[in-house]
């Protein structure tokens, strides 16, 4: 049943509009005046108000204009025997939902009663699970590592996220630079049972090569040089939580034998250990690199690639779910503004478009930067437009990157430019490491790894060795 607030001077015209009201089962409430009726508003909210036009002290105009001001999601029907088309479309301007010329017969009001009030339960109910639905969106961005989106593919990945999570099944997730890989694995392990353990993240191709099997898996004191303490490894400290190993093409085929074993057996060693350490931990990996090649190539074993393929999460990028921008965008907009301490701000259609036509090669890490720097550097307190919008192009003057390349993720063309200049170095230094490795400026090691990486050569050790005379 629903409130209606009848308002008119003639106390014969407020009866008949209440008995038909009352008639429809709502509750009909009277005013014989403008004022009167905005007493009655804003002493109990009512859902619909029905005024005439022609009024002593206060039009019906100007109730409309009140009562759209102070309760603007009431709504109000227009009652005039004034008809006319400019009456009816001023007061449409002004708010009015419709409006109606006497006299006119009961049906008449009833039938325009009954579909506005039934339109206004659906705009409250459609109102009210948006709202269900930014709650659960906020909910999930703050629980969850900010994963938004309501595309077919991340409701999917998000469903298979929560199936999977009441296992200790391998999951491996595969994306370019930037999707939110390492947020699915934070979400895998927050909705887990073990979401009370560590979740502990492992960036596999940022660990220097000599020194990976010691940061996963630890070392006894004295086990290498430099080695003056006893130190846990990742496995050790991800105990009863969740290990996440980013970056797992990285990993170097040595350290592949001792992880295929941790994930087989339960079990490990530290670096210079005697003692067999149980390893109660769920692993969950991710990679931008083509795993299967890997294996084909021989550069990744195929027993180690099964085992953590057990459940596979494909992150489509941005590029491929522009229809999540606009919700990315709004999220990100009250993110940084509640960390900066800064009003929030909306952006206008035109800037929006902007962000929903740009390729996105960053994907939403570069989103949510570019939302921030626009945050930052904005002036005035306007909606954020076309102007406010950092500049996203990015034209490129280095002729080693072809245009073809322009789409791809900046972590894949960076990594394209660094083995061309490592190709170019081993030609200017004759095949001679070392003097590759001072050409690029950096260490020989490092140079080994980066071979091994990319498959430019026969590896780090046989040129030690050979280097070396051994």
């Amino acid at each position: 049943m629903s409130r209606v607030l009848i308002v008119d001077d003639n106390e014969t015209m407020r009866s008949g509009v209440a008995l038909v009201v009352e008639r429809m089962s709502h509750d009909a409430v009277s005013a014989a005046s403008g004022a009167e009726a905005l007493q009655r508003l804003s002493e109990e909210p009512c859902d619909l108000v029905i005024t005439d036009y022609r009024m002593r002290e206060m039009d019906g105009l100007q109730v409309l204009e009140a009562v759209k001001s102070d309760h603007p999601d009431t709504d109000v029907i227009i009652i005039t025997a004034y008809g006319t088309i400019e009456i009816a479309v001023e007061a449409m301007k002004r708010g009015a939902v419709d409006f109606i010329t006497k006299p006119f017969p009961p049906e008449a009001l009833e039938l325009k009663v009954d579909r506005i009030l039934g339109h206004r339960a659906d705009r409250l109910e459609r109102r009210r699970l948006d709202e269900e639905n930014r709650y659960l969106r906020e909910e999930i961005g703050v629980r969850y590592g900010a994963i938004v989106g309501e595309s077919q593919k991340m409701t999917e990945i998000l469903a298979t996220v929560k199936k999977v999570a009441s296992t200790d099944s391998s999951v491996l997730i595969y994306g370019e630079s930037g999707t939110g890989k390492e947020l699915v694995a934070r979400a895998v392990h927050e909705f887990s049972s073990r979401r009370a353990g560590p979740f502990v993240k492992v960036n596999s191709g940022a660990l220097p090569r000599d020194l990976v099997e010691s940061e996963l898996f630890g070392h006894e004191k004295g086990a290498f040089t430099g080695a003056i303490r006893q130190k846990k490894g990742r496995f050790e400290l991800a105990e009863k939580g969740t290990i996440f190993l980013d970056e797992l093409g990285d990993i170097p085929p040595e350290t592949q034998v001792s992880l295929l074993r941790v994930l087989q057996e339960k079990e490990f060693d530290r670096v210079g250990g005697e003692r067999t350490l149980k390893a109660d931990v769920r692993v969950v990996a991710a990679t931008n690199r083509n795993l299967v090649e890997m294996v084909a190539a021989g550069s990744f074993r195929e027993d180690l690639f099964y085992r953590l393929e057990v459940i596979p999460v494909h992150l489509p990028p941005l590029r491929e779910r522009k229809g999540d921008i606009p919700l990315l965008v709004e999220h990100f907009l009250a993110k940084k503004s509640r960390e900066m301490n800064l009003p929030f701000r909306r952006l206008t259609e035109d800037a929006l478009q902007i962000l929903c036509d740009y390729s996105w090669p960053g994907n939403v890490r570069e989103l949510e930067n570019v939302i921030e720097r626009t945050i930052v550097l904005a002036d005035g307190d306007h909606d954020l437009g076309p102007t406010d919008i950092p500049q996203l192009s990015r034209d490129s003057d280095d002729s080693d990157i072809d245009n073809g390349s322009a789409q791809m993720p900046m972590t894949e063309r960076l990594e394209r430019l660094e083995k061309e200049l490592i190709s170019q170095a081993m030609k200017d230094s004759v095949g001679v490491k070392t003097q590759a490795a001072d050409l690029l400026g950096i260490k020989a090691s490092a140079l080994y790894y980066k071979l091994d990486k990319y498959g430019l050569g026969d590896g780090g050790r046989v040129e030690m060795a050979s280097e070396n005379g051994e």
